[in-house]
């Protein structure tokens, strides 16, 4: 073994550390709202940027979030960012049944010539379209891909096998001959002597030459001879690649883990309460999402290594409008010589009518080219005509119109109305009171029984039906907090009853019902709360009891419940109504208003903000009843034991 010191080029690794940092900073100028995930991210691979040698296993990171978080194009952006694209490789796997033109990663690889040692990027993307367990937790049949979980496990992969070495072989000899008696009979085989550039490919891949794909199309068949046999020789042909220097990067979609990514078409729920809900996601829901999808041997092969992107807040849609409003105003500038000012009222009317939630940034895009770009071309086209270079461009909200003025001088009106803000018009005011009394029926029982004001209260909302929704916190599973909610359930349809009367109250009660009813089963069947039924009559057992003995039961308490709350609601019926007209003019309520309007009536209900989560106070009254406390314990037997 060599005495000699190893070297370490400083010099080396420190610019590289530079370009990195040069790297996140672009990236956050180009991202809105994910900076802790980039950083994640780049801590996750830096010392595989800085060191790869180091490594003896690849580095795999993961990245899950919702659709329009950005995370495909933040791992493009970030190759881009470090001039990796010619190391860098996409791979969607899916186990469909689609006809696919490669069936193994190696093979992608060998199509992208990255099948080596050298380090290199590998993204795999939406794949949770990979999974190999169905809806039941059943096993799949799939061989597809199935080299994906080696380059997990190990890093390696499986490059050739023998009889692909041997077909080269002949096919080479054939060649040969095929020149040589060419040749004897005096033809010209100058084009006979050089291969083809797809079969230099093809050779490259299965040798594992390092010469580029030109020049081994030049060397001819005798010396691609020499070759295979000195590789047959060595036998190192028919080892697996070692790809323990290349960071894999695995991106998808886990709905298991984000139970509000199927609320695609909500835009009225405001998106600070999405993003405290996917805050509270950790590490242990993705890996049991991915569970549900994926064998344990299988999930393990993921590696610790998630980066969990939240939902987007409020402030990161607004930042993201404002940016990218600010670039179509400096575009025009460039383009046509023409400043263009756009005010704030723009851009809500963007947010208002571009925002999806949990549909990332995509539509905010769409929005922004239908609302700003296309009423601007017409705004531009006329300042060009009128030899004008100044607009000012802001939206009148109660008479819905663009209103523009040119240099000062002169004022255009464009009618326009957002396309989210036109079904919210369509509902009619009769059916907005409505709405609004059910949703205050919920807000009130929820203010008395949990001392909270909801997080938000709306009954005019982007639908083709005219609906509301009451958004609560997260509430702690307790006896009591069972029977609460379920009345909260129940005080949307009994407020229209007390408010209307019995005959005009409406179907919208449906699913309140529905959720009330399956609190109470589960409070009676599942979790032996009812001192009568102590056995659990959830339970899938060869033996299952007979669960009508408890439906009398879950019937006289729900019917119990029904008069509760209708006495909850009548006593209160002077700020439910004051609740429901305010929130019938404004269609949205914050918790403050509806706080003060409770206080005014005597009612004290917390603002608490997103993410919080309603418990007892467990802390404060762990204590050891007096009737345990007994003497300190004697060992057993005698003195001599």
């Amino acid at each position: 073994m060599s005495d000699a010191p190893f070297t370490v080029d400083r010099d080396a690794i420190r610019a590289r550390s530079a370009r990195l940092d040069d790297a996140v900073a672009e990236l956050k100028s180009v991202f809105v709202g994910i900076d802790g995930v980039i950083d994640e991210l780049v801590d996750a691979m830096r010392v595989w940027f800085l060191m790869p040698e180091v490594l003896t296993r690849p580095v795999i990171v993961n990245l899950w979030g919702m659709t329009g978080v950005g995370k495909t194009d933040l791992v493009r952006r970030l190759v881009r960012a470090l001039d990796l694209q010619d190391r860098f490789c996409e791979v969607e796997l899916s186990n469909s049944d689609t006809t696919s033109w490669t069936t193994s990663v190696a093979g992608v690889l060998d199509a992208q010539a990255l099948n080596d040692e050298r380090p290199k990027i590998v993204l795999f993307d939406e794949i949770q379209r990979f999974n190999t367990l169905d809806t039941e937790g059943k096993p799949l049949t799939n061989t597809k891909f199935a080299d994906f979980w080696e380059l997990l496990s190990d890093g390696r992969l499986a490059k050739r096998q023998k009889d692909d070495l041997e077909g080269v072989m002949s096919e080479l000899m054939y060649g040969l001959r095929d020149v040589e008696r060419r040749k004897a009979k005096g033809e010209d085989v100058s084009n006979l002597v050089h291969l083809g550039i797809w079969e230099a490919r093809e050779y490259k891949r299965i040798l594992g030459m390092p010469e580029s794909v030109h020049d081994i199309a030049e060397m001819g068949h005798a010396k691609l001879i020499e070759r295979v046999r000195s590789a047959r020789t060595s036998k190192r042909v028919y080892e697996p690649v070692d790809h323990s220097k290349t960071l894999v990067v695995i991106s998808g979609n886990l709905d298991e883990a984000f139970s509000m990514a199927n609320l695609t078409s909500e835009a009225d729920v405001d998106a600070d309460i999405f993003c405290a809900f996917t805050d509270k996601i950790t590490l242990v829901d993705v890996k049991n999402a991915l569970a549900k999808r994926f064998k344990p041997e299988q999930v393990a092969r993921f590696g610790n290594v998630h980066l969990i992107y939240r939902s987007l807040r409020r402030a990161d849609f607004a930042r993201l409008i404002a940016r990218e409003i600010a670039q179509v105003s400096t575009a025009t500038k460039t383009h046509f010589g023409i400043d263009v000012e756009i005010g704030p009222t723009v851009n809500e009317l963007v947010y208002r009518n571009g925002v999806f939630p949990v549909q990332g940034v995509r539509p905010v895009f769409s929005s922004i080219a239908d609302i700003v770009e296309s009423n601007l071309s017409k705004l531009v086209f006329a300042a060009l005509m009128a030899g004008e270079t100044h607009i000012t461009l802001d939206y009148d909200t109660e008479r819905r119109k663009l209103v523009a003025r040119f240099d000062d001088t002169r004022t255009l009106e464009i009618p326009y109305t957002g396309r989210l803000d036109r079904v919210r018009q369509r509902n009619t005011d009769a059916v907005v009171a409505n709405v609004s009394v059910h949703e205050a029926g919920h807000a009130v029982a929820y203010a008395v029984l949990f001392g909270l004001a909801p997080l938000q209260l709306t009954s005019r909302v982007a639908s083709s039906y005219a609906s509301g929704f009451t958004f609560p916190h997260e509430i702690h599973e307790t006896r009591d907090a069972m029977i609460g909610k379920a009345q909260v359930y129940l005080a949307g349809g009994i407020a229209e009853e007390v408010v209307f009367g019995d005959g005009d109250a409406t179907i919208g009660r449906g699913d309140d019902r529905e959720r009330a009813t399956v609190l109470i089963i589960d409070f009676i069947r599942r979790f032996g709360f009812d001192k009568e039924f102590q056995a659990n009559y959830a339970l899938e057992h060869a033996h299952v009891m007979d669960k009508s003995v408890t439906d009398v039961d879950i019937e006289k308490m729900l019917t119990r419940l029904v008069g509760e709350t209708r006495e909850l609601v009548r006593t209160h019926v002077a700020p439910l109504c004051e609740i429901a007209e305010a929130l019938r003019h404004a269609g949205s309520l914050p918790s403050e208003t509806v706080r003060e309007i409770l206080q005014r009536h005597g009612i004290t209900a917390d603002v608490a903000p997103e993410g919080h989560l309603h418990l007892p106070s467990y802390e404060t009254r762990l204590e050891l009843p007096k009737s345990a406390v007994t003497k300190s314990p004697q060992p057993i037997g005698g003195a001599d034991a």
